[in-house]
């Protein structure tokens, strides 16, 4: 049996109490609710959506009422075991795989007589849990046909918000991670593993020449991070207005999020 990632490790740790924990906050939902406009103005009704990092299956189940024919993919047992316990009653499944593993996803996905994905999608930053992105690329440019779309969610790499939240809390090296290239320590339940924060130039160039750029949105401008919690949702007025800003500085200030929605479109160049 091949030995679980730290990251996997790190999430199989808080899989129990994860949709307890960060379902109760509201500065997560608002930023969900961000991503799922995106995706519901960017996919095809009934669309077949590969998710990466699904985790215990929030969004999966979200799509999979909404239409949308999805298979989640997490690299911690623990977390596919929760998805699949959710969407069971609608025909969507749950897979283990790493996403640095996906072009051997990708291999196994078809010997089996899988079809290509009309679009992929990723939210809150699993692929930041990946040192470098060159895989997943190569994997998704195999996996999702001509002209569909990826919308990956990952860190932004300057959040002023988090900058704040954590300077406030006297957390000096929290608030200046994000400005640090190559892996940083981080720490889940009790399990180390690193986070790297990629830079949108390396995203781009990663997914070249398979997909092209489309759009990026910043999600959380306004919204603080949920280094903010719980005082932020003690305060649901103050979060409405602050979502309600975010709508109108999403394209803008994308840069400034606490996430970024990075929108590909996947050209006609063969995969590799």
């Amino acid at each position: 049996m091949t030995p679980l990632r730290p990251a996997a490790l790190a999430f199989d740790a808080v899989a129990p109490l994860f949709d307890a924990r960060f379902g109760e906050w509201l500065s997560v939902a608002a930023q969900r609710r961000a991503v799922r406009r995106a995706l519901l103005a960017t996919l095809p009704a009934g669309a077949r959506v590969l998710e990466l990092g699904g985790g215990t299956g929030e969004d999966a189940l979200w799509m999979a009422r909404n239409g949308f024919d999805v298979l989640l993919t997490d690299v911690s047992p623990a977390m596919v075991e929760a998805a699949r316990a959710k969407l069971a009653r609608h025909g969507s499944q749950a897979e283990i795989a790493a996403a640095e593993d996906l072009p051997r996803f990708a291999q196994a996905h078809f010997q089996r007589g899988g079809a290509p994905f009309d679009a992929a999608f990723s939210n809150f930053a699993p692929l930041n849990c990946v040192d470098t992105l060159d895989p997943v690329a190569r994997g998704l440019a195999a996996l999702i046909r001509p002209g569909g779309a990826a919308m990956l969610v990952l860190f932004g790499s300057l959040s002023p918000g988090e900058m704040i939240v954590e300077t406030l809390r006297g957390r000096l090296p929290q608030a200046v991670r994000r400005r640090r290239c190559g892996p940083v320590p981080a720490r889940l339940g009790g399990k180390a593993f690193t986070v790297t924060y990629h830079r949108r130039r390396a995203l781009i160039a990663a997914m070249h020449p398979w997909f092209r750029p489309v759009r990026r949105l910043g999600i959380g401008v306004f919204v603080p991070p949920s280094a903010a919690e719980p005082w932020i949702s003690r305060h649901p007025r103050l979060l409405r207005l602050l979502e309600t800003l975010d709508r109108a500085a999403e394209r803008p200030l994308a840069a400034l999020g606490d996430h970024v929605l990075y929108q590909f479109e996947r050209t006609a160049v063969a995969p590799p």
